[in-house]
């Protein structure tokens, strides 16, 4: 009996050491080794790149049955390498349609520098090709084609708010964001001065490794998005003043949260208002969400500098710490215009 207990003990420690292990393990990096990228660029493959419905078909046969959307326009982004060439593309749950039953689908040879000018295949998927979309729950949504169903849960930050402390007297919130980068920003109006900013979520780790300045402190850069804030000097909070110009140049990952909007959160006309109080021609011209009735376009929340050297993000400083700028206008300092001749400056400059 006595050894009897004696083993049970000895499993039980040797078990929970196991799973000690396991759960170290399972905490350690991912490991991405160059022989994985060589080899999966050298793989002959086969598809149809030039049909759709073909490539639809691959990538939904390639995706596990419940998937995570985490970016608030609910763009499911994937890439895959086709005979030596680097794909990319999305699946998009769109917060204006989805609920019609429509699905949007597109996909593109890679951007890059020299070779930014590809053409994208793009479909609106509905019943009438076969696509079905089903709402299971708020905001989870299963996609059937042929044989094939995922479910696509999106990303629910419907509480997720910022701290007061961090909202001045005239701003209002409008919504969070889960950026593609993997960073979460605060969309805020300033009723007074009708400007945007995307405030630092810091309620959550951020995902990155933000790193002074030589000119100043107050201006911080990720080492892994590119991403420049400014540290507020009224309130404890960081500003986006900049994302690396490279990265909005070939639109990946990393250009910024213009096009990552809190389309789930955003309540009623809240945004159109605000809209059209910036620029009444609008009128009729945009639906709820800020999309031109082409359906191609969204009016664009882009506050923040394309910069190419640290040195760029200097004017921002420069701009606030100026006596010549009123201390009501403090926080038009943050946001980049374009002036007559297409260039982008600080509204105070």
């Amino acid at each position: 009996m006595h050894s009897h207990w004696i083993g049970r003990f000895a499993l039980t420690a040797f078990t929970a050491t196991t799973i000690g292990v396991a759960a170290a393990q399972d905490s350690r990096p991912t490991l991405h080794t160059n022989q994985d990228y060589v080899e999966e660029v050298m793989r002959a493959t086969s598809l149809d790149v030039n049909d759709p419905m073909a490539v639809f078909t691959f990538v939904l046969d390639s995706l596990r049955d419940l998937v995570k959307v985490y970016p608030t326009e609910n763009y499911y982004y994937f890439t895959f390498i086709h005979n030596g060439t680097r794909y990319a593309g999305n699946i998009r749950l769109a917060a204006s349609d989805r609920d019609e039953g429509k699905v949007h689908f597109s996909y593109y040879k890679d951007l890059s520098d020299w070779s930014r000018d590809e053409p994208v295949n793009y479909v609106l998927l509905d019943a009438s090709q076969g696509v079905k979309v089903e709402k299971v729950d708020r905001l989870v949504y299963r996609l059937t084609y042929k044989q094939r169903s995922v479910v696509f849960s999106l990303n629910d930050l419907s509480l997720v708010k910022p701290p007061a402390a961090s909202l001045g007297p005239n701003e209002r919130f409008l919504g969070p964001i889960f950026d593609e980068s993997a960073t979460r920003f605060f969309l805020v109006y300033n009723t007074r001065l009708k400007i945007f900013h995307y405030i630092l979520d810091e309620t959550v780790e951020v995902a990155d490794d933000l790193v002074p300045t030589k000119s100043t402190d107050r201006i911080v850069i990720g080492k892994r998005t590119g991403f420049a804030f400014y540290r507020d000097r009224r309130l404890d909070r960081k500003i986006l003043i900049g994302v690396f110009e490279g990265n909005s140049r070939v639109n990946n990952y990393f250009d910024g949260p213009f096009d990552q909007l809190p389309d789930n959160f955003i309540e009623g006309e809240a945004l159109r208002e605000i809209l059209l109080a910036i620029d009444p021609k609008l009128t009729g011209q945009i639906d709820r969400f800020g999309m031109y009735r082409d359906g191609n376009r969204r009016y664009a929340i882009f506050p923040y500098l394309t910069y190419r050297t640290e040195a760029d993000l200097f004017v921002f400083h420069q701009c606030v710490t100026t006596k010549r700028i009123p201390a009501a206008s403090y926080y038009d300092c943050f946001v980049i215009d374009d002036d007559r001749k297409g260039a982008r400056r600080t509204r105070r400059r």
